[in-house]
């Protein structure tokens, strides 16, 4: 049965509003010989050859699960998923679970949202977590969106890192349109072999949010001890984009005195999947809670002294503020929020300090070996996480169909988004390489 959101009465209703009897008379400004064209289709197929011929169409696309070894990553990486994850996700009380906005009959979904959380909070070192935004790149732009928020609007510029995600960057000049806001920073031809001490220049009285990344998008590890200092001497917030799976390793933001931290949850638990969906983490101080978009989830206890969960500060969101709402997050990712909550479970803390120290070991032994073949080199000495940008005797597009044509997905193209760094590639390693991976990957760029 179709439903159908209106009743007869309140469809008249509408059609009367705008001047017409009927829905037929709705459509009289089409002229009738557009209103139903013959379409040049092909015959109708039966279920059994739909489903034959649309497993024929995804047969020719070539991924990582089974046709490339993969070394692609600036912003999106392929790491193992274990297999619980998936079967968690597809339990119908995940799948199809009710509302968060009505607790009583929710209290399983706001709970995994809880976890979720308090595991976002710890890793990153920060107080408090929301349940998610879209992908990484709306959740910085978001802290923009807090900063504006903070300072009222008696602060207008932002500080952003050319070493910042570009994607991330052209997200937040798309959302900071209108707002009025200066931007400096934001130049893919500033030099970009300086580190963060460069910006701090930069930083002035006006400042209201310096952006960061950890590790930055050549994949360098940088101390932003001093530039975050530095910046609260101005009396300007901080945002760290951190690779949550680098954090396991590393000095958290936290620690450093991040106001924000903010990034990419796609490594915990998340497939490729072409692009999407992803999910945005979003963590700060408590102090800058009423600013932060997006659902968060409390723990109280009931009338009967049970612990329980609930939807908090909800006054902020926008089914109650409507336009003046903080918070315009409807679709809070909760189901990939779910998915990183579960995998960040299932491997535990040795775990995940495994799968970093494999990401780490393996993509430095791929540098040390790339960086011995005659022509190629590393483009920075900063310490790398398990991403490293790599100096090519040819262009990078040709390089990586060379590759592709050996069954190797090659390194992110440089050039796209910085003039100079033409003929370089951002060579990303996880754990799914093995050594026999990465060698055939120094085989076949020797052989070129």
């Amino acid at each position: 049965m179709t439903y159908i959101p209106i009743s007869p009465a309140e469809r008249d209703a509408m059609l009367k509003t705008v001047g017409v009897k009927s829905l037929d008379d709705l459509f009289d400004a089409v002229p009738k010989k557009h209103r139903f064209p013959k379409l040049d289709l092909p015959p109708a197929l039966t279920e059994m050859e739909a489903a034959a011929h649309l497993a024929e169409m995804a047969s020719s696309n070539e991924h990582v699960r089974e046709h490339l070894i993969s070394f692609l990553g600036a912003g999106a990486y392929n790491h193992y998923v274990p297999s619980v994850v998936d079967h968690i996700l597809r339990r119908g009380e995940f799948y199809t679970a009710y509302t968060p906005y009505q607790p009583e009959i929710s209290q399983g979904t706001l709970q995994a949202i809880f976890e979720y959380q308090s595991l976002m909070a710890n890793l990153t070192g920060m107080e408090v977590s929301n349940a998610s935004h879209y992908d990484g790149a709306t959740a910085t732009a978001e802290a923009v969106n807090l900063a504006f928020a903070q300072f009222r609007g008696k602060r207008k510029k932002i500080v952003i890192s050319p070493t910042v995600h570009p994607q991330y960057r052209e997200v937040i000049r798309t959302y900071s349109q209108g707002m009025g806001l200066e931007e400096a920073g934001d130049d893919p031809n500033a030099d970009l072999e300086a580190g963060p001490e460069a910006l701090t220049s930069l930083i002035d009285d006006k400042t209201m949010l310096v952006i960061v990344q950890y590790p930055d998008f050549f994949g360098r590890i940088h101390d932003y001890t001093k530039l975050i200092e530095d910046a609260h001497a101005k009396g300007a917030l901080v945002c760290v984009v951190a690779n949550p799976t680098a954090l396991i390793m590393l000095k958290t933001p936290g620690e450093m005195g991040a106001d924000i931290v903010v990034g990419e949850a796609q490594p915990f638990g998340i497939p490729l999947w072409y692009g999407g969906p992803y999910l945005g983490f979003f963590t700060t101080k408590k102090s800058y809670v009423h600013k932060m978009a997006g659902r968060l989830v409390g723990e109280t206890v009931d009338n009967r002294g049970q612990r329980a969960y609930v939807l908090t500060l909800t006054a902020r969101e926008q089914h109650i503020k409507r336009e003046r709402a903080t918070s315009n997050i409807c679709t809070n990712q909760g189901l990939l929020a779910l998915a990183a909550a579960v995998y960040m479970s299932t491997l535990g803390k040795q775990g995940l300090q495994e799968v970093a120290n494999l990401c780490y070991q393996k993509a430095h032994y791929a540098a040390n070996e790339l960086s011995q073949i005659e022509g190629f080199g590393l483009c920075f000495n900063e310490p790398f996480f398990h991403e490293f940008a790599l100096c090519c005797p040819k262009p990078a597009g040709e390089v990586n169909q060379y590759l592709l044509d050996n069954g190797i997905l090659g390194g992110y193209d440089l050039g796209r988004d910085y003039p100079s760094l033409a003929n370089h590639l951002l060579v990303c390693v996880t754990e799914m390489n093995s050594k026999e991976d990465i060698d055939m990957l120094v085989e076949a760029l020797k052989e070129m």
